[in-house]
């Protein structure tokens, strides 16, 4: 599926993040110890208040070490409600709670700081965003989605791999809890068949799931793992069910929901040995204390920044934004089977 554009950006992006024995260059490692300086470009999302409190608070009962955010570029889309309505909030706590520096644009930034978090909720924006923050060669993790297209993501990891420059994008909704202990349940065996589920609001400016659904596409991926060839979709007001089929014959569902109750995210397995599920508002095994939603996803961004490691490949993302770009092809052609390979010719 794609194979000549997937081929093509993981023959030359991976040389270029680590060398035969899986080792990355110097020039993308943290020195030890080092506390790494955060710019965060896009302040319109609770994402930039919540990641400062984690990496800035030592106090915070989900305290990452190893980066700290000290300036802030803060972007905003006058079109996107949820951009326009919050931006101003967002930079102000940032500026008069956390004492981080509000600086003009993108390139005031990039001299202040280490690696950067692009955290602009409008997706449009991100391949102009990610344009100076990669010729300046700092690592750069996205949040999701890394685009809001696929072929504004295939650009990105181009871009990326010409400059030799570490990218990650992910939802925080890979690395919780709920969502690891069925991943590596024993009891499960191999994963056959997954289905996930959750909120999938939508924005006018964006693909239908690349502005909340992507929570519940990413945590799919994240059990299923990449390889799915062809999407299709029932749409409905209040709910949307897409599936997804794997080159193995595997069969991935993800289900978006708009109605009723529709804050809870959860997912179930179909394993060789047994089927398991679980669901975000569920109780921990014995007593395990539940992290802050945010705090995987941020672990791994520091992690990422240290190493130049990208715990989900650009191959993955990319394939991500196809399924969910599929999906709205597939609506648009009432429920067809559409394959990702049309996306990512």
């Amino acid at each position: 599926m794609g194979a000549l554009l997937l081929g093509a950006i993981a023959t030359a992006t991976m040389p270029a993040l680590a060398d035969e024995r899986g080792l990355v260059p110097a020039t993308t490692q943290a020195a030890p110890g080092k506390v790494l300086r955060v710019g965060l470009i896009g302040l319109d999302t609770s994402h930039v208040t919540a990641f400062t409190a984690m990496l800035n608070d030592p106090a915070h009962p989900d305290h990452v070490p190893g980066a700290r955010v000290v300036a802030a570029f803060k972007g905003g889309s006058p079109d996107v409600e949820a951009s326009a309505t919050r931006v101003d909030k967002f930079t102000a706590e940032l500026r008069d709670k956390w004492k981080i520096e509000i600086v003009d644009s993108i390139e005031a930034l990039l001299p202040k700081v280490d690696v950067v978090m692009l955290e602009s909720v409008d997706a449009r924006v991100h391949l102009a965003q990610a344009r100076p923050v990669i010729a300046a060669k700092k690592p750069l993790f996205i949040d999701k989605p890394m685009a809001a297209s696929t072929k504004d993501g295939a650009e990105i990891i181009r871009l990326a791999k010409a400059a030799g420059v570490p990218v990650f994008s992910a939802s925080s909704r890979r690395y919780v809890e709920d969502v690891l202990m069925l991943q590596t349940d024993p009891k499960v065996g191999a994963i056959l068949g997954a289905a996930t589920y959750g909120p999938a609001t939508i924005e006018p400016h964006h693909p239908d799931l690349f502005w909340y659904g992507v929570h519940a596409v990413e945590t799919l991926y994240q059990l299923m793992g990449p390889g799915c060839v062809s999407v299709s979709r029932t749409h409905t007001a209040g709910t949307d069910v897409v599936v997804g089929t794997w080159a193995d014959g595997r069969v991935g569902v993800v289900r978006g929901v708009r109605s009723g109750k529709y804050g809870t995210y959860g997912h179930t397995v179909f394993g060789e040995t047994d089927v398991v599920s679980a669901t975000s508002e569920m109780a921990l095994p014995n007593g395990a204390k539940r992290r802050a939603g945010y705090y995987g996803l941020v672990k791994r961004a520091v992690e990422f920044f240290q190493t130049g490691v990208a715990p989900v490949t650009p191959e993955e993302t990319l394939e991500t934004l196809a399924f969910m770009e599929a999906a709205d092809l597939s609506k648009a052609r009432n429920g067809a089977a559409v394959k990702l390979s049309e996306l990512l010719k």
